[in-house]
């Protein structure tokens, strides 16, 4: 059976072929009254198979959930990058990821980004979000691509795809790694106003050229995790991995002030470890508090001689870094909180970079390989003690889930957890609904799908009005 299960697991990375729009889902349950809005998810879907391609580089398709007065419809859409539209008009795959042009490409052809990993809100805008470009601005409802935004020429390179929204300003805070071109040391560092004004951009060294793909904002700092997934411009011109696992470089952390510059970066150092998502963080005291999904090895990426990492230590755990800010070490802590593999965290964005009290994460059968096997979700309190955990169905799956508040003004936590679930048994996927503080009744409601959504990356709620 467990050979099964994992075949069937595969077919959920698979692209779908198409583009869909289904008006009227069906519901079992009932959707919350107060539930209006739309759930975007991104997540790659490569139009052509490009062979030996990560998965991290395939194109972007975007999943819209739309509920309104207890109905539900569904759109998707490839996000048209420039890569998107040249290798439509040609009919066939042109790149071969991390910017990798294939040798029968035309010459004059620069690679234009994928768009696929995470979208969302601010100051008027839907964004598609990776790390190595700069945002797409997408129309909501239509999913129309409508191009690159540059914040009138005042952000340029790469940005991330996972920037925070600081909830009481409003203000947008990025980074971007590869900043001086690919496989290159430099970070950049920026934020974005409430209006959608760029008010600060400028760039800095890190210790070496790293892929960071997250990072960590609490009310008056900005912290940076350069962990030893290494870019190698060395590697990849000799046909090597350009993204390899390199633990001898140790773990570092910048610290900064928001109200400083790159100037005064303060660097922590600890053991070896690789860290995708950040739960959330806050400051105590002296102290910086920040819960991570950490890997004792990075998966996804072998080592520079291209031997693959440790699939038991390539599995994250809900850990507690720890930083003393009074100047008496340059080490930080990690300790885990609790040993069941996990990743996608998320909290309740009113409390981003605040101390908070509620966090959720999808949690994964440790049987099986890290990121196809997200089975489950944990409810946890702002120590990381379990409050409530769901499993599913043996073989079946399941996708960030996102926390959407009952009201501006609720309690922390009070309200729903959305999340997209992949059926096995009939490869298809349900929007699934549960109350927020309740998980382990399971989904209030279920919105199903006559189809599947590939196994994707994040998603955002934008709610009505």
């Amino acid at each position: 059976m467990q050979h099964d299960a994992i075949t069937e697991r595969r077919n959920n990375i698979a692209p779908i072929p198409f583009e869909a729009d289904a008006p009227f889902l069906k519901i079992v349950g009932e959707l919350p009254r107060e539930l209006n809005g739309t759930l975007y998810r991104n997540g790659p879907n490569p139009q052509f198979d490009s062979p030996g391609a990560h998965w991290f580089v395939g194109d972007g398709m975007l999943h819209a959930f739309h509920i309104e007065n207890g109905r539900a419809s569904y759109r998707n859409r490839w996000v048209r990058t420039p890569k998107w539209l040249a290798e439509h008009d040609a009919g066939r795959a042109l790149f071969g990821g991390f910017g990798r042009k294939l040798p029968d490409a035309p010459a004059n052809l620069t690679d234009g980004g994928v768009a696929n990993t995470n979208i969302l809100f601010h100051a008027g805008k839907l964004l598609a979000l990776e790390e190595a470009h700069l945002p797409t601005e997408i129309e909501p409802g239509t999913l129309a691509t409508r191009g690159y935004h540059n914040y009138l020429g005042r952000v340029a390179g790469s940005f991330t795809a996972h920037p925070k929204i600081d909830p009481l300003t409003g203000e947008l805070v990025f980074f971007g790694y590869n900043a001086a071109g690919p496989l290159t040391p430099a970070l950049s560092y920026g934020s974005i106003d409430a209006s959608g004004k760029a008010t600060r951009f400028e760039r800095f060294e890190a210790p070496y050229a790293s892929m960071v793909h997250d990072f960590i904002v609490t009310a008056n700092h900005v912290l940076f995790p350069i962990l030893p997934i290494t870019g190698s411009m060395e590697r990849a011109m000799s046909g090597r991995p350009p993204y390899a696992w390199e633990p001898d470089k140790g773990a570092y952390v910048g610290v900064m002030k928001r109200s400083g510059t790159a100037k005064d970066i303060v660097w922590f150092r600890a053991e070896a470890c690789y860290v995708f998502h950040v739960m959330n963080a806050w400051e105590d005291g002296d102290r910086i508090v920040a819960d991570v999904m950490q890997f004792e090895e990075a998966p996804l990426f072998p080592h520079p001689d291209g031997r693959p990492t440790d699939p038991e230590k390539s599995r994250a755990r809900h850990c507690r870094w720890t930083f003393d800010l009074s100047g008496n070490t340059d080490r930080f802590q990690q300790t885990y909180l609790d040993d069941l593999t996990g990743e996608f965290p998320r909290i309740d964005d009113r409390r981003a970079g605040l101390k908070s009290r509620h966090g959720w994460y999808a949690c994964a059968n440790p049987k099986l390989p890290m990121f196809g096997a997200l089975s489950g979700i944990v409810h946890v309190d702002g120590n990381g003690r379990r409050l409530g955990h769901y499993l599913l169905p043996a073989g079946d799956t399941i996708s960030e889930p996102v926390f959407v508040e009952r009201s501006k003004d609720a309690a922390e936590g009070d309200g729903w957890l959305l999340a997209v679930i992949w059926r096995a048994r009939e490869n298809r996927s349900d929007l699934a609904v549960f109350n927020a503080t309740d998980i382990e009744a399971g989904p209030a409601a279920l919105v199903q799908l006559g189809h599947r959504v590939p196994d994707g990356f994040h998603g955002n709620w934008v709610g009505a009005g």
